[in-house]
C-alpha cells in the first residue's frame, strides 16, 4: 500500500477533502527598495524643474531685496551694492503709488471675480442642459479667445477703445452713449472686459468637465421628484462640482493679483488713465527698468508673492472648513 503526499499538508496529517479549499501560494512582495526606488526616478525631474523654476528664482529676489545700489562720494563715483537689510521693504510699504497698486487691484478682484467665476458657471450649466444643442460649436467658440495670446488681446481691445479708429465707439455714439474707455473712471472696467474676454472661455470648459462627471442617475432622480431646471441647476449640479469652483476660485485670485500684461499696453492709450505704477507688477517693473533699482523690484515682488500666499491659504482654509461642517452636519443628521 503506498501512499501520497499532498502538497502543502505535514506528514501524518489527514488529507484534505475533495471540498476543502486549496491552499493559495504567499503573495509575492514587491521590496520597498525598488519600489521607493522608482518612485524617486519618477519625481527626481519634476523636484529639479522646480528647484530651477521656482524656488532658485524666488530665492534669488528675496537675496536680492537685501541690497540697493548707492552712489560712493558725493555721487560723482561709481555705484556700490550695500546691505539695506529691509530698508527696501519699509521703501516699497512706504510709497504711496505701490499703497495704491493693491487698492485698483482690489477694486479689479471686487468686479472681476464675480463676474469671472458665476459667468463661467452660468455658461457651463448652460451647455450642460438640454437648451444648448450646439455645444460643440458654442465651446469652441467660447474657447477661442483664450488661444489669442494677452498682448495680442489687449492691442485689439486698446483699438476697439481708441476714439476716431474704434467702430465700438463709433456705435456707442451714434446711440448716444458716450464713455471714454480710458478715463479714471473707464480704466478699470476697461482692464476687467479684456480679462473676462481671454478667461471666460477657458473656465467655462472646467466647469463643463466637471458637470459632465455628475452623476446622470441623481439627475434623473431629481427630475422624478419634481425638480426644475433651475432647481436641479443650483442645488444639484452646483454643490456636486464645488471641488471645480473652488479651484477656479483660487486661481482666478492668484492671477488677478498678477495683472500686469492688460493695463501695461493700456498705458500706452492716448490719454489713459493707467500709469506705469497701476498696479502692484507694473510698480516692479518700472522700479526695474525704468529706475534700474533692482532691490525695490524685488522687495515689491516678494511683498505680492506673499499676499498671493495668504489669500491663496485663506481662500483654501476657507473652502476646507466649509466642506468640514458640511461633513459633521451630514454625520449628525
Amino acid at each position: 500500500m503506498t501512499t501520497t503526499k499532498t502538497a502543502g499538508t505535514r506528514p501524518g496529517a489527514p488529507a484534505p477533502g475533495p471540498d476543502a479549499p486549496l491552499a493559495t501560494p504567499p503573495a509575492r512582495t514587491r521590496p520597498r527598495s525598488r519600489t521607493g526606488g522608482a518612485a524617486a526616478l519618477l519625481l527626481t525631474p519634476f523636484f529639479v524643474l522646480f528647484v530651477l523654476v521656482m524656488v532658485v528664482p524666488i530665492g534669488y529676489a528675496v537675496w536680492l531685496s537685501l541690497f540697493s545700489e548707492k552712489q560712493s562720494g558725493l555721487g560723482f563715483g561709481g555705484t556700490e551694492t550695500v546691505f539695506s537689510g529691509l530698508g527696501n521693504y519699509t521703501a516699497a510699504l512706504g510709497d504711496p503709488a505701490f499703497r495704491e497698486g493693491f487698492v485698483v487691484l482690489l477694486g479689479y478682484c471686487a468686479l472681476y471675480i464675480p463676474l469671472m467665476i458665476g459667468g463661467a458657471l452660468a455658461l457651463a450649466l448652460l451647455l450642460d442642459s438640454a437648451l444648448a444643442r450646439a455645444r460643440r460649436f458654442f465651446q469652441l467658440a467660447l474657447f477661442l479667445p483664450h488661444a489669442v495670446p494677452g498682448i495680442i488681446a489687449a492691442l485689439i481691445w486698446v483699438y476697439l477703445y481708441t476714439p476716431q479708429l474704434s467702430p465700438v465707439v463709433e456705435a456707442m455714439e451714434a446711440g448716444g452713449i458716450g464713455f471714454d474707455f480710458f478715463s479714471p473712471s473707464g480704466a478699470l472696467p476697461s482692464v476687467v472686459n479684456i480679462a473676462l474676454w481671454e478667461w471666460l472661455g477657458y473656465n467655462m470648459v472646467i466647469f463643463y468637465a466637471a458637470l459632465q462627471a455628475v452623476d446622470r442617475s441623481v439627475l434623473e432622480a431629481a427630475t422624478v421628484d419634481g425638480a426644475g431646471a433651475w432647481r436641479t441647476a443650483f442645488s444639484i449640479k452646483v454643490p456636486l462640482i464645488r471641488a471645480s469652483v473652488v479651484m477656479v476660485a483660487l486661481f482666478t485670485v492668484i492671477g488677478s493679483l498678477q495683472l500686469f500684461t492688460e493695463p501695461l499696453i493700456l498705458n500706452k492709450g492716448t490719454g489713459s488713465a493707467v500709469t506705469s505704477t497701476w498696479t502692484p507688477n507694473m510698480y516692479a517693473y518700472t522700479a526695474a527698468f525704468e529706475r534700474n533699482d533692482y532691490g525695490l523690484a524685488a522687495a515689491a515682488s516678494v511683498l505680492l508673492a506673499l499676499t498671493a500666499a495668504l489669500l491663496s491659504f485663506v481662500v483654501t482654509k476657507l473652502s476646507g472648513g466649509r466642506k468640514q461642517k458640511k461633513a459633521e452636519k451630514g454625520a449628525t443628521a
